[in-house]
């Protein structure tokens, strides 16, 4: 097997449904590099995190295009300016700490902890609606609608307008796919146009909160002052669009997989049944074991890096495979077993480093209450179809569909 063939297994949508064999040949050259003009993969876990924490690597998309990476999010493409997670310090810095301040500490550190009792609300409603059913699509009727229930109110988005935007959103995020196939350039246009049409959405009502503001975070987006200065309106704009897509999107496959998980291995599922409190370790283990984010491709080398004694040229791009290092056994014993008593899970289901996921504290606590509520509520629930169809997209990797039959809903 070539190296170039091992990438382009990884990005094969035949292989979604279980990479992890190989994730397995890939720690065998823990940086790969195909020849032929490919990006440098990093695959082991200690290699990965010392390059999210390394500022010779670059997230600006600036150093990508120059790279010889096709970009979807570049000013010249849609007119918006990139989001700040495609920015370097000191603008992403900026950036962050002002989306930060609505968001959590030390500006707002009860913002998310005081949520819980309207996601289980929201939880508790989607999963009354399973009553006379004896099987659901998970994905469509309660992964999807919960996560995007919840970015909606934490925006201040109207809820009724879920369809619009979400016919935007699917086609930005398959623009993120490192394999568009053949029809490359068509889905990269489609990826834009979708991204400014969301992007002239969002700019409609960050005008609206401007002239009229309430306490959600467009509001307070559009309108905050701090010691960095307000956001520009085009900047306010592409700060929208990023939240209002990674708000949801990895949160629905981290719900889908973690339901896919436990049904896989019933004695977990018992356990988080009798001991609710356990969801936390679960959730923290399946962003080990199955994480949402399989691989970070956007990240460009602005000076010569030496990783393992290979020297990585200024100017190179590298793919950090999150998910190969979350099951490297050199950090992790066992590293393929699924186990939420482990004792160490200190994983790169989020990243790290000054990129680490913006949004990690509300999706830890969506995925906890929506797991241990299934645990509890769902009688006898059993996998219908395994392995389910997966969503096409090698980078935020989860089911498209799952599922799940059942004899009844608890009270």
């Amino acid at each position: 097997m070539t190296h170039a063939s091992l990438l382009h297994q990884i990005t094969d949508y035949a292989n979604r449904a279980n990479p992890y064999p190989l994730y397995e040949k890939l720690r065998g050259t823990p940086v790969l590099h195909d020849e032929v003009g490919g990006p440098y993969l990093i695959s082991s876990y200690w290699d990965i995190l010392s390059l999210l924490h390394d500022p010779r690597i670059s997230s600006d998309a600036a150093n990508l295009a120059a790279a010889g990476a096709d970009e979807t999010g570049g000013v010249e493409a849609t007119g918006l300016p990139p989001s700040f997670i495609r920015l370097d310090p000191p603008e992403h810095d900026r950036l962050r700490r002002i989306a930060n301040r609505p968001f959590g500490p030390p500006h707002s550190p009860r913002r998310i902890d005081s949520m819980r009792g309207e996601l289980a609300e929201i939880v508790t409603g989607l999963i009354d609606d399973f009553r006379d059913a004896a099987q659901i699509d998970l994905v469509d009727r309660f992964a999807y609608p919960f996560p995007v229930t919840v970015i909606c109110r934490l925006l201040g988005v109207p809820r009724e307008d879920e369809p619009r935007f979400r016919a935007w959103v699917d086609p930005i995020v398959a623009g993120l796919d490192p394999d568009t196939g053949p029809n490359g350039e068509e889905s990269r246009h489609t990826a834009q146009e979708a991204r400014l049409q969301l992007g002239m959405y969002l700019a409609g009502l960050v005008e609206q909160r401007r002239r009229n503001p309430g306490q959600d975070m467009l509001s307070q987006l559009a309108t905050g002052h701090g010691t960095d200065g307000p956001m520009t309106t085009m900047e306010a704009i592409s700060t929208s669009v990023l939240l209002l897509i990674a708000g949801h999107e990895t949160t629905v496959n981290l719900i889908t997989i973690g339901m896919l998980t436990l049904l896989r291995h019933p004695e977990h599922l018992v356990r988080l049944r009798e001991e609710p409190g356990l969801a936390v370790n679960i959730v923290e283990e399946l962003l080990r074991y199955e994480p949402p984010v399989q691989l970070v491709p956007q990240r460009t080398c602005i000076a010569d890096i030496e990783v393992r004694g290979v020297t990585i040229p200024k100017g190179s791009r590298i793919w950090l495979v999150l998910a190969a290092g979350n099951r490297d056994p050199e950090r992790f014993p066992d590293a393929d077993r699924f186990d939420p008593y482990r004792k160490d899970i200190q994983h790169l289901g989020f990243g790290s480093g000054i990129h680490s996921c913006f949004g990690a504290p509300l999706a830890r606590l969506e995925a906890q209450i929506a797991l241990a509520e299934l645990a509890r509520r769902l009688e006898g629930p059993r996998l219908v179809e395994d392995p389910p169809p997966y969503r096409r997209n090698a980078v935020l990797r989860g089911p498209r569909h799952l599922t799940v039959a059942f004899d009844g809903v608890r009270p």
